[in-house]
């Protein structure tokens, strides 16, 4: 009975194999995609262009954390974002250290082309856990692990269900310098190059914790730095996250001899393929947004608000036409202005009577709550 299960136990692993001819329709679809986003970015104006990037950049930050059960304070991010790229903010910088390393890890993986090193992926794994102190679950930083007991495992307690389980520890440091290698010097196509270097670094797990985010800043260092893809407009993270359940089953059917014998990872190439056509597609839609809210600009241009007026509608703006949790009442006015209920009312009185916001159907008295009028 064969008792391999995994598949960096195949006596052929990392040479994986796919079919070639499934996935080329596909990436041809999705560089048309990218064309058709890139031409919707230059009708932007410069203000609106920068926005949109460090949006689409905060939302891969946010995302490839969410994806682990990590939730960042979006406020946080934008301010470093906005301090690492040093782009002028009229707000108050809410930057911590931990969103500072993060966005550090996000530009060092997306604008910095120079080889792949096994010190440069350290420092990417210090990043995640600059801030992290855990008594009970210590994190060794920068370093790769040095025991065997790897599993990823989910389930309650005594009916745990292993979905892997890593390669040895005296075999990381071969298979990361292979991993390089191929990073480094492959001329394959560079959407199966991200694929296959994704999935081979998640075969390899080599830290105690952080793999699936280096993992994805894996993905963002390919496809800017081999496809010229200006990845600066769309978030492949967020696109993962819309699809946790795809992204994890697919990752352990490829990953399993029992589902894949022959080291085929054509679908698992078709599922990557397919999130980063879905991350421009979110990207085509966001864009339409930003329309919106210039439109909506322009509609109030004239139209006289105090500062703690604008200040509101700009959360709102940020938020996005019906993100904005609960909708904007009373209290949130009071919150995000410092003032008393008297006075948010009198303010959201004015907004409405300009034609700036409106109720929201199905609420009322002290419940009402309002939207802005896009």
């Amino acid at each position: 009975m064969n008792s391999k299960k995994w598949i960096w136990q195949h006596q052929n692993f990392p040479n994986f194999s796919h079919d070639y001819s499934k996935i080329e329709p596909m990436i041809f679809q999705l560089i048309e995609k990218s064309g058709e986003l890139k031409g919707k970015m230059s009708y932007l104006a410069q203000n609106e262009h920068d926005s949109f990037s460090i949006e689409t950049s905060l939302n891969e930050i946010v995302a490839t954390s969410l994806i682990e059960g990590e939730e960042l304070k979006r406020d946080s991010v934008r301010s470093s974002l906005h301090k690492k790229l040093d782009i002028a903010f009229n707000r108050e910088d809410k930057s911590t250290k931990k969103s500072d390393s993060l966005t550090e890890l996000y530009l060092d993986s997306r604008f910095n082309q120079d080889a792949l090193t096994v010190e440069r992926l350290h420092r990417w794994h210090e990043a995640i856990f600059e801030s992290y102190e855990s008594v009970l679950y210590p994190v060794n930083q920068g370093i790769f692990r040095n025991h065997d007991d790897m599993q990823i495992v989910s389930s309650s307690i005594g009916k745990e269900k292993v979905h892997y389980v890593a390669i040895p520890h005296k075999q990381i440091e071969t298979s990361i310098q292979q991993l390089i290698e191929y990073i480094n010097r492959s001329s394959e196509n560079f959407i199966v190059k991200s694929a296959v270097a994704h999935l081979w670094f998640e075969s390899i797990h080599p830290y105690d914790d952080g793999n699936g985010r280096i993992g994805r800043a894996i993905v963002n260092y390919i496809l800017a730095k081999d496809g010229g893809l200006d990845n600066r407009y769309y978030s492949i993270s967020s696109a993962i996250n819309h699809d946790r359940k795809g992204y994890y089953d697919t990752l352990e059917q490829s990953q399993n001899l029992l589902y894949n014998p022959n080291l085929d990872i054509t679908k698992w190439i078709i599922w990557h393929t397919k999130s980063i056509k879905e991350s421009i597609a979110i990207s085509l839609y966001n864009i339409e947004k930003v329309v919106k809210k210039t439109r909506f600009y322009d509609k109030i241009r004239y139209i006289k608000l105090n500062e703690k007026q604008n200040k509101v509608i700009n959360r709102l703006l940020d938020a996005g036409e019906g993100n904005f949790e609960g909708g904007l009442t009373n209290k949130k006015y009071r919150a995000l202005t410092k003032t008393d209920a008297v006075t948010a009312s009198r303010h959201l009185k004015d907004m409405l009577g300009k034609g700036i916001i409106r109720e929201i159907e199905g609420y009322g008295g002290r419940n009402t709550r309002y939207e802005l009028m896009l």
